[in-house]
């Protein structure tokens, strides 16, 4: 341990209350906790067991991995182990990791007792409040067993998210002391900077595009704020560019306008979830290459492009445009592009391959007859194909060059030494650790080094022409004329159009979308030519391909795209290789080309042009792929702590992030004799570097105002669990006593007895019994099988969100579970409970429509009040207002009987269920076939039932007295006649 985490430790277990500590993010929190387990089993050994709640998979990962050695065992407590074995955890004196539910059940059952527990550790302390399981755990431990609470978080943002979000946690904790302890502290800024690591900045220029891409993105998410700003709904501070990078900002916005939701008009709305779309945006500019990027905004514009608010500005135009720019762009045949003003500007031009190329028949004379043909196409009908651009991310190329340079400074540096041992006794790996945001980021990355960044770009561009041709057969299926206009179609690979033709907004739309079409159908050619060649090779080759049959048929696949395209681009000059402006390769790059054109080629003709393929180097052909030193990647969206597995000489952030910063930081602190270099890797005046820039502000400010609220900071003096906010000892005198009789002997109150709830298991996943058992009410833990809540013996609850109502309606399910309740209990409730921080209604007054329509909302709990007229709805605002109604609710009635009520609904032996009212009094089969008779409604069926007691005796009622009972004369007679009808035979 480093001597400031040491130092943290020391001040935390001071106080035998315990303390919540608040650190910066990525600091070792799993480290701190281990050495807080472990001073505490080393003082008191066999004193009690030790609960972590609310650890992350990676931090638990890292506390058995730190606590291996040691005789505090370790274990997991899985939510479904039965609870015998747990049980026998509790009393192993062990470090378990627990799920709050199981936990509150065992506590509340007693299983297990607060006196044989030494510490709880809580290692999301952000997460606390004073109604989360956490809060609920730490009261029922504290409130007869004052053990100490230790709680950690390494997110100071969300700490100081709300008011007094800090000191609200500590008070749901029962915790009096705050520890603080930024990057900034003195202890920790000097031992992580005693020996830093060699860190090497590098700013990579974004091309063209991208800037212009990134500029729209940023003035579209100003426009949106703009109009938001306009709404008056929310704090205009929390409104800036700076702050909408981050996902936080997300919950702000909601968290100011949840309570006025349904006020909002839809364009409010719309704005919020378009910032959030725009911010996607931004991220994925410089994450994805850009034909993921493009196909991600043509799934934008189908699905958001009605709806959205940021697609009608005049910045969309430009993002869609340069974006496109960014994969191809239409050209007519002679190499000039395609536009309104019809300027002609010769570009590169990537003609889409001849079916003559594709199926290999191609010789010299059918050369210049094609090259006859072309330009007689270009004179006479213009034909427009595909230019391809396929710009490649510029981190690509930086990569290369840094991977070029670490192999040759390993190379030097291994002449001397192969394997340096350092006295800390770390072996050097050479290993290259190359740490991207997300999983795809390193596979794709990983493809480039070892296909290439070309062939990658390929792949990922075949893709995207496949998908549109699947597409286009889907619409062309589902549409039942699918007949095109005349001049359009696939012809050749091109798009036919006549040299006078108008090239307007429309035809233009038109003609690209056939010229991908064209694309698409010349790659979809080729790869079913590729997979027949394989299957009539098939029985040649299965015996050396073995298992990776798969492989080679793609790799033989691709190769034969790339030997076509080749060499039907020999048939042409190499005169136009000229690039205009941004619209295809770099000057390098286009030399590259130029000059593998004629070994490729060679490699082509070959028969093994399937390997000659895919074994070109990542970087070129002056770069061996088996002389890069040796590379792992790591994905940060995976919490893994990988440093001291891999052990790293050299790291590459391609994607910076601040967590991952700081856990090099403590490597390399930890291992100062190691030689360690870090590569940053930046787009230089980038969304990214204002974002990671704007991450550390924003965590200094926050550590700041912890600093501020520690010192005003206002903690009870008996902050020890037993006196907990409002109890029924401190509420009015309840309605029971105030309706009670006055006329008593002596005038003496009788002893009032404790409220009790019945709790289904599964209802722990939510809040309301935690604020049940703030109010005093004791809460029994069962497995029920009809209701939630049982708060008598005659009244039962089903408690609904408002997310689980809609469901439940939807699946039928809450149709069955009221109907069970109404058959065992008198008063069956539906209890719907909103949400305290958002809007107390279904749906806006702008959403409420004229007609009745059978799939709202409220036209279902109508129908459901209908069908079960003894059902009650209450309509509850919060979880403590449910509290407040669950307490009214159980005014003058009985406790209710924990054995009864788990057998309800559950037959015994015999077949009997126990309390089914409907049941014991009355023949469900007979209700049922009397409501079905001719004349006999919901409004009369229940005095029919009153005055007969079986369908005999209704079958000899006289008309007279069933228009009584039924309420109508023409009812009586329609059932007398259906009840005296003959019924006809075959005899």
């Amino acid at each position: 341990m480093l001597p400031f985490e040491e130092q943290v430790v020391a001040d935390l277990l001071e106080d035998p209350n315990g303390g919540l500590v608040v650190v910066s993010c990525g600091l070792p929190l799993a480290s701190l906790a281990s050495a807080v387990l472990l001073q505490l089993f080393h003082q008191s050994p066999d004193d009690g067991c030790f609960l972590i709640l609310s650890a992350p998979e990676p931090v638990k990962a890292q506390i058995r991995r730190r606590l291996l050695n040691s005789q505090l065992q370790v274990h997991d407590v899985a939510p479904d182990l039965p609870a015998h074995h747990r049980v026998a955890l509790y009393a192993s004196h062990a470090a378990l990791f627990l799920s709050p539910r199981a936990l509150v059940a065992d506590l509340l059952t007693s299983r297990l007792l607060p006196s044989r527990v030494r510490a709880l550790l809580l290692l999301s302390a952000h997460r606390s409040s004073d109604t989360s399981s956490d809060a609920f755990v730490a009261r029922l431990l504290r409130h007869h067993h004052l053990l100490p609470v230790y709680a950690f978080s390494d997110r100071p943002h969300a700490m100081v998210s709300g008011f007094a979000k800090a000191e609200r946690a500590m008070k749901s904790l029962y915790i009096r002391r705050l520890h603080l302890w930024p990057r900034f502290h003195l202890l920790a800024a000097a031992d992580l900077e005693r020996a830093p690591p060699e860190v090497v900045d590098v700013r990579v220029p974004m091309t063209h595009p991208m800037r212009g891409i990134q500029a729209a993105i940023l003035d579209a998410m100003d426009a949106c704020l703009k109009e938001l700003r306009r709404t008056n709904k929310v704090d205009v501070e929390d409104l800036t560019v700076d702050k909408g990078l981050f996902k936080s900002f997300d919950e702000i916005v909601r968290r100011q306008l949840d309570p006025i939701w349904h006020t909002l008009g839809k364009k409010t709305k719309q704005l919020v979830a378009d910032l959030r779309t725009l911010r996607k945006l931004l991220d994925y500019l410089v994450r994805y290459d850009a034909v993921t990027y493009l196909k991600y905004l043509d799934t934008l514009r189908v699905s958001e492009g009605v709806r959205s608010v940021w697609i009608f500005a005049d910045s969309s135009h430009k993002i869609f445009d340069l974006s496109k720019r960014r994969v191809y762009q239409v050209v007519r045949a002679d190499g000039t592009k395609v536009a309104a003003d019809n300027k002609r500007t010769p570009t590169k031009k990537r003609k889409v391959a001849r079916t003559s190329s594709r199926k290999g028949k191609e010789t010299e004379n059918e050369g210049s007859s094609d090259n006859k043909d072309n330009n007689q196409k270009v004179n006479a009908e213009m034909g427009v194909v595909v230019e391809e651009i396929l710009e490649e991310a510029p981190k690509w190329k930086v990569l290369r060059e840094l991977l070029q340079e670490i192999a040759e400074e390993q190379a030097k540096g291994n002449g001397d030494n192969v394997n340096p041992v350092h006295e800390d006794g770390i072996n050097e790996s050479g290993i290259v650790l190359v740490a991207c945001k997300d999983e795809r980021s390193c596979v794709q990355l990983q493809e480039c080094i070892s296909k290439g960044s070309h062939q990658v770009m390929r792949v990922e561009w075949e893709k995207y022409l496949l998908g549109k041709a699947e597409l286009h057969g889907l619409h062309r299926k589902n549409k039942k004329t699918s007949q095109q206009p005349k001049g359009f179609g696939v012809l050749d690979g091109e798009v036919p159009m006549r040299s006078g033709e108008s090239a307007g907004p429309v035809s233009i739309s038109k003609l690209e979308a056939n010229a991908l079409l064209a694309a698409a159908s010349e790659i979809s050619t080729v790869t079913k030519e590729a997979n027949l060649a394989d299957d009539s090779n098939v029985s040649c080759k299965k015996r050396v391909l073995g298992k990776g049959k798969g492989t080679g048929k793609f790799k033989k696949t691709m190769a034969k795209r790339e030997a076509s395209m080749l060499r039907n681009r020999n048939t042409k000059e190499h005169t136009d290789l000229e690039v205009e402006g941004q619209s295809g390769k770099s000057d390098e790059q286009a030399e590259i080309d130029a000059r593998k054109l004629p070994a490729e080629d060679d490699s082509a003709s070959a028969p093994a042009v399937d390997k000659a393929a895919n074994n070109l180097s990542a970087f070129g052909d002056s770069v061996d792929a088996n002389l890069l030193p040796p590379v792992q990647f790591y994905a940060l969206d995976s919490d893994q702590h990988v440093l001291d597995v891999w052990k790293p000489s050299v790291i590459i952030v391609y994607h910076p992030d601040i967590t991952f910063i700081r856990e090099i930081e403590v490597y390399k602190a930890e291992n100062p004799s190691m030689k360690l270099k870090v590569y940053f890797l930046f787009y230089e005046d980038s969304a990214e570097v204002q974002k990671f820039e704007s991450s550390i502000r924003r965590e200094n400010e926050a550590f700041e105002s912890l600093i501020r609220q520690k010192s005003l900071m206002m903690i009870p003096v008996d902050q020890n669990g037993r006196c907990i906010g409002p109890t029924l000892a401190n509420e009015p005198e309840a309605l029971l006593s105030q309706n009670s009789l006055t006329r008593k002997a002596g005038g003496r109150k009788p002893p009032e007895k404790e409220m009790q709830v019945i709790v289904d298991m599964r209802e722990f996943m939510s809040s309301l019994p935690n604020v049940l058992h703030q109010k005093g009410i004791r809460i029994i833990p069962v497995t029920l099988e009809v209701g939630d809540y049982v708060l008598s013996p005659l009244i039962c609850v089903e408690r609904k969100s408002i997310a689980d109502l809609f469901q439940s309606f939807a699946s039928g399910r809450l149709y069955n579970q009221i109907e069970t309740m109404v058959r065992y209990y008198k008063i069956p409730v539906l209890l719907i409970e909103f949400s305290q921080d958002k809007s107390f209604s279904f749906q806006s007054a702008s959403e409420i429509g004229d007609d009745v329509s059978p799939t709202n909302i409220i036209s279902k709990l109508s129908l459901l009040v209908l069908h079960f007229p003894r059902l009650r709805i209450v309509w509850s605002r919060s979880l403590h207002a449910t509290a407040d109604i669950f307490l009214s609710l159980k005014t003058n009635q009985d406790e209710p009987d924990e054995s009864k009520a788990m057998r309800v609904g559950v037959p015994s032996e015999d077949g009997v269920v126990e309390n089914d009212v409907r049941a014991e009094n009355y023949n469900t089969s007979a209700i049922e076939f009397l409501r079905r008779l001719p004349g006999v409604t919901d409004s009369n069926y229940r005095r029919i039932m009153e005055e007969c007691n079986s369908l005999a005796e209704l079958a000899l009622l006289p008309v007279e007295r069933l228009s009584e009972l039924m309420g109508t004369q023409k009812g009586a007679r329609i059932l007398k006649e259906f009840l005296d009808a003959k019924c006809p035979t075959m005899l």
